[in-house]
């Protein structure tokens, strides 16, 4: 039954307290997986572990930077004390941090490139005694090992690049890269590792800057979304005239995370409405 065919799964979701983490999230849980909700504000992430725990899944919370040095391995610890296992990475978490090229500062640059690129391949590096080697203990007692996904939540930016964001593009590009050359490393041990470019989907990174959403990093207000006139002009270039829903986007992750997409990997999904 598709409704649990995740089940006894275990989940990490970075980001998954808002948007599409938190949809995915949700979906994942209704399918039957163990998650962890990840994100940097405890608030939003404890609603999601209520309201999956409150429709009767399992999830737990952990809360944190993924740019932090110590997070990684803590969170990797955090999912294997609680549930003896883990299945399904899903490296989602981040933030834009726009500026044209000749005006983006050290630290602009740097953050979003530890946000979205650095931070994954943290998190896979510190998955390694639970993919590869609980897969190699399953091989030598069953003859195969369980498959294993990594999820890595790219952009349409990253593979046609995107004016005013050069930090952003080069962090979901070198994303892309990763997510390549884990299949290829990581495929002996049944990991099948993807990555999904999303186009406009609306959650509060692609809502109208003018409504003033921000967030604090390192001391430093970053603005949120994109202004209106440039919203609804990337709206007309969409075929399908709309943005994606964060439950539209959740979909491709759960095709990724389930048995479904077993022979699938290092593969780059897009998904923009057409766009």
């Amino acid at each position: 039954m598709l409704d649990q065919m995740l089940k006894d799964r275990v989940a990490i979701i970075t980001g998954s307290g808002r948007g599409i983490g938190k949809a995915a999230a949700i979906m994942l849980a209704k399918s039957g997986a163990k998650v962890v909700i990840s994100d940097i504000d405890p608030e939003p992430a404890q609603e999601v572990v209520t309201e999956i725990q409150d429709a009767g899944g399992e999830a737990i919370s952990y809360i944190g930077d993924v740019t932090g040095d110590d997070f990684a391995n803590n969170i990797i610890n955090c999912a294997a004390q609680k549930w003896g296992a883990i299945h399904i990475i899903i490296n989602n978490a981040g933030f834009t941090w726009d500026s044209m090229i000749h005006k983006m500062t050290d630290k602009q640059w740097n953050t979003i490139i530890d946000l979205h690129l650095k931070a994954p391949f943290r998190i896979i590096r510190a998955a390694k005694p639970w993919f590869c080697d609980a897969a190699k203990k399953e091989i030598e007692k069953r003859g195969k090992a369980v498959a294993r996904k990594i999820i890595n939540i790219s952009s349409i930016s990253g593979t046609t690049g995107n004016a005013g964001q050069a930090n952003y593009s080069a962090a979901k590009s070198g994303m892309i890269g990763l997510t390549k050359t884990m299949s290829k490393e990581w495929g002996r041990y049944n990991v099948q590792c993807n990555a999904i470019a999303f186009g406009a989907i609306d959650t509060r990174l692609s809502a109208p800057k003018e409504e003033g959403a921000s967030m604090e990093k390192d001391g430093e207000v970053i603005s949120l979304g994109i202004p209106k006139q440039i919203r609804e002009i990337a709206t007309m270039m969409i075929p399908l005239g709309r943005l994606g829903t964060p439950q539209e986007a959740a979909g491709p992750i759960l095709f990724l995370a389930s048995h479904l997409s077993d022979y699938v990997s290092g593969e780059v999904i897009t998904v923009s409405g057409g766009l």
